[in-house]
């Protein structure tokens, strides 16, 4: 029998949002049929040289939801599981959380379904470049501009920004996000989605009357997001007694020494046997009962058939959809506040779209300056969304997507149809 979280397609949870929202803003069907779905999708398959010697045929995908605020924006993700739906949610989902930082973007993703952890270094390289070649017509800096994701690093990034700026015959470092400094990367990118995660953890404790120092953390997946909040709210005071990846789950009650847990994981590439902690099955992490719960790995994580387990106090989705509708509506039945994952995680767009600023205008800013102007726009956001939750008596998630839709649909709206 299948569980909840493998027959919820992510897709058509996307669209149930969406529907939940729009009707929450009453919404014309007019201007539903006009933004609810994707604007293009170009799936393409990339034949690769591997090191043996044979080729190896991947199915990659380009999804742009919606250009009507701007340049379509969003990441690749390299994954084994990635499917056409899966990549059509995360753009869905790219749009609103745009929208809802009030950044000039529109929604995109893209995906290569590939084991990044099985290929060389060559391997991912040849893979990238002809990935970029397949999907040129779509991109650029004034078109769509891709940034990194899941399995997907600065590295990534300046193969595509080569492989485009060699086809075009001269530099172009806007097309991406995310680079390495040297190639015209932005300070405080690499840490930005973890930043913003722990800035809307501070605005929740804050409304919810919480201290932040000496709260108990649970955090699911130690990334790029998940090891940055972790470190954030560890210097601020808070315990991480839990941590997992993708390989094994830890805990101390007493709390992990994370400076030392992420020094760990860039020499392993794992958490397991960290000194001073013990194994527990990653479902017990979900269940543990702590102040905050940092779902960051991957989507429809916490479901139907464990979200009656949570016990955290604050819910803050540092990944992609981690929470299915079903799970929502549990966890609001039991009193948890859900920092939405379009608001939540926004800080990594966000300081992609400075990192777009500043190469289009040849002009870079000192890291504290991203860190400023990166706490402005997600406090700013996260009161925009909960005075919508506080006037319209609604949960964070619903706030959020009526935040960020009503937006997207004022802009077509005054924009109309062409022709």
């Amino acid at each position: 029998m299948l569980t909840t979280a493998v027959k919820d397609n992510a897709y058509t949870l996307a669209l149930e949002n969406f529907d939940t929202a729009a009707d929450a803003l009453d919404l014309s069907q007019d201007i539903r049929e006009m933004i609810k779905y994707p604007e293009r999708i170009l799936t393409v398959t990339v034949p690769v040289r591997m090191d043996d010697g044979h080729i190896h045929r991947f199915e990659a995908y380009r999804v742009q939801h919606s250009s009507v605020r701007g340049p379509a924006k969003g990441g690749i993700r390299y994954h084994p599981q990635v499917t056409l739906d899966e990549v059509k949610a995360l753009a869905t989902w790219m749009t609103w959380k745009c929208a809802v930082v009030n950044i000039p973007f529109g929604g995109a993703k893209g995906g290569v379904t590939c084991d990044p952890k099985h290929m060389s270094q060559g391997e991912l390289e040849r893979m990238t470049r002809r990935y970029t070649s397949a999907i040129l017509p779509l991109i650029g800096p004034e078109q769509d501009i891709p940034a990194p994701d899941v399995y997907t690093n600065p590295q990534t990034m300046a193969w595509i920004m080569d492989t485009y700026s060699m086809t075009k015959g001269y530099p172009i470092p806007g097309v991406v996000t995310g680079k390495p400094i040297s190639l015209g990367g932005s300070l405080g990118r690499n840490e930005a989605t973890g930043r913003g995660v722990f800035y809307t953890i501070q605005c929740a404790c804050e409304h919810l009357g919480m201290t932040l120092r000496g709260a108990t953390v649970a955090v699911q997946g130690f990334g790029n997001a998940g090891s940055i909040a972790a470190q954030l709210l560890h210097e601020a005071g808070a315990k991480i007694v839990a941590v997992s990846d993708s390989t094994s789950c830890i805990y101390n009650r007493n709390g992990l020494n994370i400076p030392e847990l992420i020094h760990m994981k860039l020499l392993t590439g794992h958490v397991e046997k960290f000194p001073e902690s013990e194994p527990i099955d990653p479902s017990e992490l979900l269940a543990l009962k702590c102040d905050i719960l940092v779902p960051a790995a991957l989507e429809n994580a916490v479901h139907a058939d464990n979200a009656g387990a949570v016990r955290a106090k604050i819910v803050a989705e540092a990944a992609n959809g981690p929470l299915t509708p079903a799970a929502d509506r549990i966890l609001e039945s039991r009193g948890a506040f859900v920092i939405p994952d379009i608001l939540c995680n926004a800080g990594g767009v966000t300081v992609s779209y400075f990192e777009w600023v500043q190469d289009e205008q040849h002009l870079f800013w000192e890291a504290q300056d991203v860190y400023d102007r990166l706490e402005r726009v997600m406090k700013t956001a996260f009161r925009d969304v909960l005075k919508i939750r506080t006037e319209r008596k609604v949960p964070m998630r619903i706030a959020a997507n009526m935040l960020g839709i009503g937006r997207v649909a004022d802009a077509v709206q005054i924009r109309g149809i062409y022709p």
